[in-house]
């Protein structure tokens, strides 16, 4: 099928526990029931006298936690989640504790080089939480509706093809294909079943209808060339192969609702607004340079914005 390869995502997010998948299924917080609510932050273990309470093993998955869940109270997640998860992540936490006594134990806070990588990894933490910030206050829901509203005022929906196609391997194979529809009574899809080595091929080669950016240029430009009812006359090359396509109707899609792109709106505003805190930040500071060689990269001068809450990639537009 000859649709665009999708675009690596720009943020991505990894779970790492068997239990992940769970986790970012479980509901929102509920009330804590009367029970829960006895001791806010209970203690769930103890390693070497060290007590762990609900809140470290908390912060110990929190990447493993949906924000609705990260923001709850601790007793109304040990409320919330099944027992065998919540023992799941505190084994997590004993163990992240137990290495950080035996690294203690023999010295490896007072190391040079693991307090360089502490203090480098601190200094990382602050300059995302105030990217973070700064980020918050500019890209607010206000100011995502005022661009959809802005790109999208007088705007018409964008026209879409319904096609179908047959791919063969070689223009040859291709040409023949277009003298068989040629001959009366010729049937499209028949021959597509027959003759396609397309994954669609079973369904008469039928690629519903798409949008002009949703195919690969050379295949879009073909199609939409056409009107409802047409068949190309020529083979048509493409990275895949040699395709005859015909389409049987052209229509034009309501415009996009918001719902519908407000979280590409969002990631856009994102990406925009973190060059404009760069600048700013970089100008309210006091810069005085002693070398002569080009300004060296720095850490925030391709930063990115936060991943969303959800972790979702982002991704081109789905063919509905």
């Amino acid at each position: 099928m000859p649709r665009r390869r999708p675009a690596l995502p720009i943020l991505a997010s990894v779970l790492a526990l068997g239990a992940a998948p769970a986790l970012a299924q479980a509901p929102a917080a509920p009330n804590p029931p009367a029970a829960a609510t006895a001791d806010a932050n209970p203690v769930l273990a103890r390693v070497d006298g060290q007590e762990i309470r609900a809140s470290d093993v908390l912060d110990s998955a929190a990447d493993l936690l949906p924000e609705e869940i990260r923001s709850a109270p601790p007793a109304a997640v040990i409320a919330m989640l099944p027992p065998d998860m919540m023992r799941q992540l505190t084994d997590r936490a004993v163990t992240e504790r137990a290495f950080l006594i035996a690294a203690r134990k023999v010295g490896l806070d007072k190391d040079p080089e693991v307090a360089r990588r502490i203090r480098r990894a601190e200094e990382q933490e602050l300059q995302q939480a105030l990217l973070t910030r700064e980020l918050a206050a500019l890209v607010t829901d206000a100011a995502v509706r005022q661009r959809f509203d802005r790109d999208n005022a007088g705007r018409r929906g964008e026209e879409e093809v319904h096609a179908r196609h047959i791919l063969v391997r070689t223009e040859t194979e291709a040409r023949q294909v277009i003298a068989d529809l040629a001959r009366p009574g010729a049937d499209f899809a028949a021959i597509a079943k027959q003759r396609s080595i397309d994954p669609g091929a079973q369904n008469g080669g039928d690629l519903g209808f798409f949008k002009k950016g949703d195919m690969v240029p050379e295949f879009a430009n073909a199609a939409f060339a056409l009107q409802a009812g047409q068949t190309s006359t020529t083979p048509v090359r493409t990275q895949f192969g040699w395709h005859v396509i015909r389409v049987e109707a052209r229509r034009t899609a309501p415009p996009a609702d918001f719902d519908e792109v407000k979280d590409t709106l969002r990631r856009q505003l994102m990406e925009e607004q973190v060059g404009v805190v760069v600048n700013r930040v970089r100008s309210q500071a006091n810069i005085e340079r002693l070398d002569q060689a080009p300004p060296a990269r720095s850490l925030m001068d391709n930063a990115a914005p936060p991943p969303p809450a959800s972790g979702a990639p982002a991704t081109p537009p789905a063919r509905r």
